[in-house]
């Protein structure tokens, strides 16, 4: 599909997931809760045709996007030339910003496929944003807010990280080309003294690894551990020998993990 910008034709790519967004309504809530200030320094994924970015640039000391298309990076950078901004050519999948951990926000329309993966990068790999707000699809920022006893991966591992809060739903005509779901803004603040736990999230990969198992099989065949002694681990914590993966609490992960090392 092509999206005029001004006297530009944009062709949007299917194969990138391109959806550009183009209502200046929820671009002003990505702004309010973003909270970009005069002296903030903002990293936005997938500028596209750079509506987002213009009204960032309003509020932000400086600006950094990170532009996959090679099509549209030489258009930012002429549009944006007079202005604080840098137009990076990157997969933002493979890119670490060189900046200091509470030193930047994080905004960003993200391509649907790239949700779960995009967000381990950032909140594993990436020195701590101040905020992130991203939008994505709706059905995906559900699966991110559940409590037990619907959790899964992808909650538990953004609520170890973050406080994540949905701010807006946003219908599928809001963007060009049209995408066949609607999208939601969600925005994660990151957790003060928050480290990575491999040994904790081994143990809930473990327990999520066969889904029609009891969460009390699925510890003791992945990680080799003693059923019996299980059993009785799980009656102190007060879990249900009968519990699923689903069914526990980030806090009792954590309980679990203390209990069998």
């Amino acid at each position: 599909m092509i999206i005029e910008n001004r006297k530009l034709k944009i062709y949007a790519k299917k194969s990138l997931g391109q959806n550009f967004i183009v209502n200046e309504g929820i671009i002003k809530k990505i702004i309010d809760a973003s909270e970009v200030g005069k002296d903030d320094i903002v990293l936005e994924i997938g500028p596209g045709t750079g509506l987002l970015t213009q009204a960032l640039i309003t509020r932000a000391k400086k600006l950094i996007a990170i532009e996959k298309d090679s099509s549209l990076v030489p258009i930012l950078r002429d549009k944006f030339k007079n202005y604080n901004v840098e137009i990076i050519e990157a997969d933002i999948l493979e890119f670490v910003p060189e900046l200091p951990a509470d030193s930047y926000k994080v905004v960003g329309n993200i391509p649907y496929y790239l949700t779960s993966h995009l967000l381990r990068v950032i909140l594993e790999q990436w020195p701590k944003p101040q905020n992130i707000v991203l939008t994505i699809q709706k059905e995906v920022a559900q699966r991110i807010m559940v409590k037990p006893p619907n959790m899964n991966l992808l909650a538990l591992s953004v609520q170890y990280y973050t406080e994540p809060k949905i701010i807006a739903r946003v219908s599928r005509g809001s963007f060009r080309p049209m995408p066949k779901v609607d999208s939601a803004v969600i925005k994660l603040i990151p957790r003060d003294g928050v480290s990575i736990n491999l040994e904790l999230f081994n143990l809930i990969r473990a327990g999520f690894s066969q889904k029609r198992k009891l969460l009390l099989s699925n510890v003791s065949d992945h990680l080799s551990k003693n059923k019996e002694t299980l059993r009785k681990t799980f009656q102190e914590l007060n879990i249900p020998e009968t519990s699923r993966a689903e069914n526990l609490s980030l806090v009792q992960w954590q309980e679990l993990l203390n209990k069998i090392g």
